[in-house]
């Protein structure tokens, strides 16, 4: 026995119902209509996806580009979870989103995607921009794929014996360089990070970036899975997407980073477009992006003073506190206000962050907006904040989209 519970944003429906379209969830609440045995919950930018024991996929949010999966579909029924429909003969056993795309990754490591995508997050054939139901991507044929991860635009997958796979727009190198394309987005030459950084509007530079990537509709784009040349040879353990930018995990612990550096997400004082190293002195075990900013679950060594124990490094855009730390936002560092809380799990949105701990708390931070970190208001929080509305729920996993978050609890 699961329950999904939601908090944050709910103009698109993720947060589901009861509470529906329009109305935000300040506070944990359960999500009805899914069913009993949720092994797993994936949030999309605006939508959510709750994998069951059985396989099923059930979804539900935003469904202007059909990422529900149930066809074209009134606004005021967004909110209702429903399965995904055409994929009845597959055994899902892992759900990813991005803000137009939905996919499923089967028990055999076949991907199934469904959506809109004008940048070729859909990975079907060139120029292929939509499908209302699941469609199998033949490029990846032959992969057992493990993992998917999206951005805006771009995409990653990760097969079970180590490989990576990258399509999508490729502006500043977010995918790899694809035999020698890549160009400079012009988010890139847009804004400064310094100028972005400072600026106290949240709401202005939102409306920025989305400018921003309205000029870059006639960029290059991959149509259909490549394997990313770069790191042949490198077994790839974990992958992430932010908005504009990737980070790669390899078995030999080192963390690689590409794509945008407007908010200084890639770790690095190298600005050189391509795949290189994150510049951090902690072994990373656990990777996850927001829209600027990056997280990394670290184990810590003997230097720190705490053998066995985790931590979480945070860089990238702090613009609402979503590091949950102060200084230097462009390298990372550890979170001092969770150290010996151990953290598992961490998840990044759109200006917030939240992490489960090895105790079973879930801990948030930064943009409150909407509701977005669950403390029943919208007051930001400038460093990790223990979020007790929870207390006596065994908690499974913990997700956030841009706005809204999932939590998956026992019983």
């Amino acid at each position: 026995m699961s329950t999904v519970m939601c908090f944050g944003d709910g103009s698109q429906g993720a947060v589901g119902s009861p509470v529906g379209v329009g109305l935000h969830a300040y506070e944990p609440t359960p999500v009805a209509a899914l069913p009993s045995d949720v092994v797993s919950v994936h949030a999309g930018h605006y939508h959510s996806l709750a994998l069951t024991s059985m396989g099923h996929l059930w979804a539900w949010g935003r469904n202007n580009e059909a990422q529900l999966g149930r066809g074209p579909s009134s606004r005021e029924s967004w909110h209702e979870p429903e399965r995904v429909k055409g994929l009845e003969n597959v055994n899902v056993c892992g759900a990813f989103a991005s803000g137009v795309v939905s996919a499923a990754v089967g028990d055999d490591g076949s991907v199934w995607v469904w959506g809109k995508s004008k940048r070729g997050q859909l990975g079907l054939d060139k120029h292929v921009t939509e499908a209302i139901v699941p469609t199998k991507m033949e490029a990846l044929s032959g992969e057992n794929v493990a993992k998917v991860s999206f951005g805006w635009g771009h995409a990653l997958a990760r097969t079970s014996d180590g490989k990576l796979f990258g399509w999508g727009y490729l502006a500043d190198g977010r995918i790899g360089k694809m035999g020698n394309l890549s160009e400079t987005s012009p988010l890139e030459s847009a804004f400064s990070n310094d100028s972005q950084l400072s600026s106290s509007d949240m709401e202005d530079a939102e409306k920025r970036v989305l400018q921003g990537m309205e000029q870059e509709n006639n960029m290059p784009i991959i149509w259909e899975p490549r394997l990313v040349e770069e790191l042949n040879g490198v077994h790839v353990l974990d992958i992430a997407c932010g908005l504009d930018h990737s980070l790669i995990l390899c078995r030999d612990g080192v963390l690689l980073s590409c794509g945008s550096n407007v908010y200084g997400q890639l770790g690095r004082e190298k600005t050189d477009l391509g795949i290189f190293p994150v510049e951090m002195r902690f072994s990373p075990v656990f990777i996850a992006a927001g829209l600027g900013h990056s997280l990394a679950i670290c184990q810590l060594g003997e230097s720190e003073g705490s053998v066995g124990t985790t931590n979480i490094a945070s860089w990238g855009w702090n613009l609402s506190s979503q590091l949950g730390r102060p200084g230097n936002g462009n390298l990372p560092s550890l979170i001092d206000a969770l150290e010996g809380e151990n953290p598992v799990s961490v998840s990044g949105g759109r200006a917030h962050s939240l992490a489960l701990t090895s105790k079973g708390e879930l801990w948030v931070w930064g943009s409150g907006k909407s509701g977005r970190l669950g403390l029943g208001s919208s007051v930001d929080q400038v460093e990790p904040f223990c979020l007790d509305s929870l207390e006596g729920f065994q908690i499974l996993q913990a997700v956030s989209g841009f706005d809204h978050n999932l939590v998956l609890v026992a019983g």
